[in-house]
C-alpha cells in the first residue's frame, strides 16, 4: 500500500510466525490493519472489535512488536541529499564510496562495554544499512569482532530477506575466547530468513595445515561461498595489544613487532595492510584462514563498521585500500578520516 503522500510513512503488513494463538494473530492483524491502512483512530478500532479503547492499543502494539507491521518512510529525491551530513558527502567523494553513514554517537564515549567501547549506535546504522540494500538471492559474509555482533544485534525482524550468511574468517582459538561468530550466524539467519554456512578452523595455522585444510571439500566449499558473497560486513583491526586477535590469542607480541616493522596499521580477517591501503605480505599470509583481501575489494556490496579512535588508522589504510563500498562509522572517526 502506497500513501500519496511521499513523505508519509507506509506500513506494509506481513504474515509472519509467532508463538501466539492464530486468533491472536488474526485479531492483532485485523487491528493494525484498521489502524494503518484504513486510518481509523484506536478508539474506532476498539468500537469495530468490541474490544476496550485500551485493548485495541495493545493489539496494535502487538502486532508492531511481533513484526507484522513494518512502516517505511519515503524522503522525496529532492530531499534526501539535504537530509544527509556534509562529513557523508565529504567521506563519498574523497574515497569514491557507493555510500556513507556517519553516526553522532561516539563509539568512545558511549559508554565502555569492554576496551573497545560501544558499537551499538554505529551496529544499528549499519544494520539499517544492510537490509535497505542486500537482496533475497543474495550471499552475507562477514569477519567476527564486536562491530559485527552489534549489526546482528541490530537487525529488525521482517525488513530484509537473504539467501545465505557465511563466515569469511576462522575463529577457532588456543583459549576460550568469545569472538561472537556463532551469535552473528544464528542473530542474521533468524532475522534475514537465511542459511549458515560455517568455517570450522582456526583464524591461523602452519602453513602445511593450512594447505591441507583448504583441499578439504567442507572447508573450500565454505572459504568459495564467502569469497563470492555479494554483500561482506566487517570491522577493522588494529596492530596492538588491545586488539581483538591478541586478546584470542591469535597474535602474539613478537608477531605484533614483526608487523609493525612491515608498516601494518590494520587488518580485515587477520590479513593485514598499511596506512596507504597495500597489503603486508608477511609471514602471516600463507598461514591464514580467511578470504583473500582482494575478494573483499572485487565486492560491490562491502561494509565497513568502524569507529573509537584506536582504530582510525586502521580504517583509513582500509579506506585507502579500497576495501569497502559503503561506509558506517560515528562522527569522531569520520572528522578524522576527512582531516588526513
Amino acid at each position: 500500500m502506497t500513501s500519496p503522500d511521499a513523505t508519509a510513512p507506509t506500513p506494509s503488513l506481513t504474515a509472519v510466525p509467532s508463538p501466539s494463538t492464530t486468533e491472536d494473530l488474526r485479531l492483532a492483524l485485523r487491528a493494525a490493519t484498521l489502524y494503518y491502512l484504513d486510518g481509523l483512530t484506536q478508539a474506532e478500532v476498539a468500537t469495530r472489535l468490541g474490544v476496550s479503547r485500551p485493548t485495541a492499543g495493545r493489539l496494535v502494539a502487538r502486532a508492531k512488536a511481533q513484526g507484522l507491521v513494518r512502516i517505511d518512510v519515503q524522503v522525496p529525491a529532492h530531499l534526501s541529499e539535504a537530509l544527509r551530513s556534509d562529513e557523508e558527502r565529504a567521506l563519498e567523494k574523497r574515497f569514491n564510496l557507493v555510500e556513507a553513514v556517519v553516526v553522532a554517537d561516539s563509539v568512545d564515549a558511549a559508554g565502555p562495554i569492554d576496551q573497545h567501547g560501544s558499537f551499538a549506535g554505529v551496529g544499528r546504522a549499519a544494520a539499517s544499512l544492510l537490509v535497505r540494500r542486500i537482496r533475497d538471492t543474495d550471499t552475507l559474509g562477514f569477519t567476527w569482532g564486536p562491530e559485527t555482533v552489534a549489526v546482528a544485534q541490530g537487525l529488525p525482524s521482517g525488513a530484509a530477506v537473504c539467501a545465505t550468511v557465511v563466515q569469511l574468517d576462522g575463529s577457532v582459538s588456543a583459549i576460550n575466547y568469545q569472538t561472537g561468530t556463532e551469535y552473528v550466524l544464528g542473530r542474521c539467519a533468524e532475522q534475514l530468513q537465511a542459511n549458515t554456512i560455517r568455517l570450522p578452523v582456526p583464524l591461523y595455522a602452519d602453513a602445511s595445515t593450512v594447505v591441507s585444510m583448504r583441499g578439504d571439500s567442507v572447508i573450500s566449499k565454505a572459504l568459495e561461498v564467502g569469497r563470492t558473497a555479494q554483500m561482506m560486513m566487517f570491522g577493522t583491526g588494529a596492530v596492538s595489544t588491545s586488539t581483538t586477535l591478541f586478546e584470542g590469542s591469535f597474535l602474539d607480541t613478537d608477531m605484533l613487532s614483526v608487523l609493525t616493522d612491515l608498516g601494518a596499521v590494520g587488518e580485515v580477517g587477520g590479513r593485514f595492510f598499511r596506512l596507504d591501503g597495500t597489503d603486508v605480505d608477511g609471514p602471516l599470509n600463507e598461514r591464514a584462514m580467511s578470504v583473500p583481501l582482494d575478494d573483499i575489494r572485487a565486492c560491490e556490496g562491502s561494509i565497513l563498521v568502524t569507529g573509537g579512535a584506536a582504530k582510525h588508522h586502521a580504517a583509513l589504510g582500509a579506506l585507502n585500500g579500497g576495501l569497502a563500498k559503503m561506509l558506517v562509522c560515528d562522527i569522531e572517526c569520520a572528522r578524522w578520516l576527512l582531516d588526513q
